[in-house]
Order: C-alpha cells, then structure tokens, then sequence
C-alpha cells in the first residue's frame, strides 16, 4: 500500500499548543517499522492550480504570499509562516498522490499519514486546517478521470464521490464547499457537541451524544452506510475519501466520545469492507487525534493503516482474479 507523508516540513508551535504536530513524524516511524506491506513516499506540493479547484484564488494568494489576518490566523490556530503555506500544501498533495494511487494507478487503497483537514471552507481556513485535502483531491480526480477518458465509458462522463467522515468533529468545511454538488456525496458523523459550534448540512449528518460507547456508535455506522448505499441506488461512487479521525477514542482530550480501541478498529473494517464489497476505491485520511498519550493517538492510526493495507491486498488479490478471467476468456 502506497502512503504519503509531510511530516519533515514541522511548525514551531509555542509550548502548550493543543496541536500534536509530532504525530506525524512518530506514525511514519511506526509505518516504517510495524507496516512492511506499506510504501511512504513523501508528498508532492499541490499547486496553485490544484487549490483553486475547491478554494478561492484569493484565498490560495492570500496563503502563499503571507497576506493572512491576524484574525484568519486565529481561526485556523497556526501562526503564518513559509513552513506553514508549505506544509498546508504538501498535505493537500498526499491527498491528491493518494487518491491518484487508489482510482487512477489501480492500488484500490491508498494513504495520506496526515490530512482529513475539514474544517477548511473555500475562502477560510480554521480548525488547524488551512486547505481542504479532501475537496481539492475530489475536483481534481473528477477532472483526471474525465481526461483519461474513462468518464465516456462510465457514470455518464462523471466520477462520483463519496466522503466518509468519521473524524469526532463534523466536516464542514467539507459540506459547504460541496454542498450544490450532486457528484459529491458527504457522510459525516461526529459529536453532536463539539467543534464547529455551527455546523454546515452534510448530504448525511449522523450526531452523536457525548459519551457515545462501541455499541451505539457502531449501530449508527451500520444505518448510516445503508442509508448511503441506499441513495445512490444503481450509481454507486467510483471514489471514496476515508476521514478516519482518531478522536473519538475514549482517551481524546478534545473527543468527547467512548470508543474503545477495538470499537475505532471495528469502525474501520466495516468502512473498508463495505467499499471493497461495492468495488470502490478509497483514499484514507489520518484526521484528528488528540490522545492524553500522544503514543495513543499514534498506534490508534497504526492500526486503521494496517486495516487499510490488509483491504489493499484483498483489492489486488480481486483484481488479480478478474484479469484471469478476462484473459481466460478472450
């Protein structure tokens, strides 16, 4: 399974900043160490050209040349430096590298070590989120699968996409910059209490009380997938885009939410079994994660890449089998 990582372009963050930037360096090394089915590359820089698909000229300037607010800075909780546009950037493009590996290259899974930034609308970052990973990649695979040509051949000329967000706190960033898209489908489920205060209208928004156990939370994924299928009827997705927050754990400090580390890793299998059944190609996200234990949070995410490496290999052995099939049948 191919991932992607951005972890060497680091922010110096004060003492005490809520953010875990060091994640990202210990889940790679983890990934190196525990992962061998696992390939990490680091990610390409999206480009402006990217960006401009789902956020605002404007913005993407304001961004790059250091013209942010103190009060946009605030919003988004970093302070504005070149690491900062830099890493914004190299997020989105592990992204966009994941997504590409997953539809495009036909590795049927694919991994960013960071992103799931969904909080970030089209002219506004916030949340720790600068640009949205995940809306940038969705535009830009709908116009690479246009030009390939496979979109003549399939879904009427356009590529559908699902988002499956199980981060702890709603994507809305995610919602509003997709919300009149009908080729773009959103799951969200998330704490009914938590950040964003305002939340945005996903295309299925499923909140959760505070508190919320394995049993519940795993009742409530089961009638939100079959409620997602259930929509797209004849048409299912030809992409997915997997948030799989880490925090609603039962050890978050900003999740509010019980799961247990069995719950988090149940959650995952039935994401990837369901899109695996359905034949969808999934770019998986890391998202949120704020453990008590920072070495929590990293074996918490271990595990949802190590579901997802054992559900590439499932894809691979599937597709293996048909292309027998198809030669055995010329």
């Amino acid at each position: 399974m191919l991932c992607f990582h951005s972890d060497t372009f680091v922010l110096p963050l004060p003492a005490g900043h809520s953010f875990p930037m060091p994640k990202y360096r210990l889940l790679r090394e983890a990934v190196d160490r525990d992962l061998p089915a696992a390939q990490v590359l680091e990610a390409p820089p999206a480009s402006e050209g990217e960006l401009v698909l789902a956020h605002t000229p404007a913005y993407v300037a304001a961004v790059a040349e250091g013209l942010l607010s103190a009060a946009q800075q605030r919003e988004i909780g970093f302070s504005w430096s070149p690491r900062m546009a830099e890493r914004a950037r190299r997020s989105v493009g592990a992204t966009i590298a994941a997504a590409r590996a997953a539809l495009m290259q036909g590795e049927g899974v694919a991994a960013n070590l960071a992103g799931g930034t969904h909080h970030a609308h089209a002219d506004r970052g916030s949340g720790y989120c600068v640009f949205n990973d995940v809306a940038v990649a969705a535009r830009l695979m709908q116009a690479e699968w246009h030009r390939s040509g496979s979109g003549r051949a399939h879904q009427g000329g356009m590529l559908r996409v699902l988002v499956v967000d199980l981060d702890v706190h709603q994507g809305n960033g995610t919602a509003a910059i997709f919300a009149d898209d009908p080729s773009v489908f959103t799951l969200s489920m998330h704490g009914a209490r938590n950040f964003p205060a305002r939340k945005e209208a996903s295309d299925l928004d499923v909140e959760l009380p505070d508190g919320c156990t394995d049993e519940p939370y795993l009742q409530a994924l089961d009638a939100a997938l079959a409620e997602t299928w259930r929509r797209h009827g004849h048409q299912p997705p030809g992409l997915a885009f997997y948030v799989a927050g880490a925090d609603p754990h039962e050890d978050d400090r900003l999740g509010r939410l019980k799961l247990s580390a069995q719950g988090l890793a149940e959650r995952d299998q039935r994401v990837f079994e369901a899109l695996r059944a359905r034949g969808i190609p999934v770019a998986v996200s890391m998202a949120g994660g704020y453990g008590r234990d920072i070495h929590t949070t990293v074996a918490l995410q271990l595990r949802t890449l190590q579901l997802a490496a054992h559900s590439a290999s499932a894809w691979r052995a599937t597709a293996a089998v048909a292309q027998a099939m198809e030669e055995s049948a010329r």
